[in-house]
Formats: C-alpha cells, structure tokens, sequence
C-alpha cells in the first residue's frame, strides 16, 4: 500500500499483497506442520534434536487455536468459506466469494452468531457486496454443522 493509504481491516483495506496471497487457517497449518513434524522424526536418529524451539512452539500455538481437528473438517471448511453466496443476489444471478483474509479469520475464530462475525470480520457487512444478516447465520449453521460432526 502507499504511505498515504492507511490499513483498515474492517473495509478489507489491508495491501494489495496481502489480498493476493493464500491465507492458511490454524487448523490448516498444524496439518501442514504436524506432517513436517513426523517427516524430521523418521530422518533423524536422534529425534530431539531434529526440531527447533520456534517450531515445536507454533506446532504447539496451532494445535491449541486450531478450531478443527479432522482433516476432512479443514477441507470443508475452506470449501464452504470458499462458496458462500449472498441470499440477497440469488435472485439476480451473483454470486460471493470470501476474501482469502475474511476466509481465515472466519474459519480461526467461529463466530456463533451474526453480530460476533460482523465485529470479527466488518468488511462482510460493509464492503459494495455486504451479505444480509441471513446469509451470514447460515453461513454460521453450516460451519457449526461441520463442527459438530468432527
């Protein structure tokens, strides 16, 4: 962003390199972290020394804040983060997708309800293709679902 552009989360204001990037939730990094954990394991002949301070402690941070634990959970989470649709639009053919941001802080943090989504994530409620209060409760249901059968 430029000096004179100022960051704001909430209105998705946040660089045009980090709209651009690929966003891991929690859950997706300690999946990635604890297969990286197992490989240095079954290459090292002393297994305590094949792993750094710093990584055994974000293994460790993820695990504890990661929201799901199943594979097949961390799959359709995304996926369905991915295909969300505006209630509102349906009737005129447009469709809406998360940014990748809105996409983890969302699957990181479950809101359970409308009013915690929108303080955690504003910009689904403020940006040109605001969702209506609707859409985000089922948006929630669908998540929770996923949780609950995990």
């Amino acid at each position: 962003m430029s000096g004179e552009e100022e960051e704001n989360a909430a209105e998705l204001k946040i660089g045009d390199e980090f709209l651009k990037a690929k966003c891991l939730m929690n859950c997706e990094v300690s999946l990635i972290l604890e297969h990286k954990y197992e490989q240095l394991q079954q290459t090292s002949d002393d297994p305590t020394n094949s792993v750094s301070q710093v990584f055994e402690k974000s293994l460790q941070y993820v695990k504890r804040f990661s929201r799901y634990k199943n594979p097949d959970a961390v799959r359709q989470v995304r996926d369905l983060l991915h295909q969300i649709v505006i209630l509102t639009y349906i009737r005129i053919l447009a469709r809406y997708q998360l940014a990748e941001f809105e996409l983890c802080v969302l699957g990181n943090l479950c809101p359970e309800t409308v009013e915690e989504a929108i303080a955690m994530v504003p910009s689904i409620k403020t940006r040109g293709r605001a969702q209506d209060d609707e859409a985000i409760e089922k948006m929630l249901n669908d998540l929770s679902l996923i949780k609950k059968f995990e």
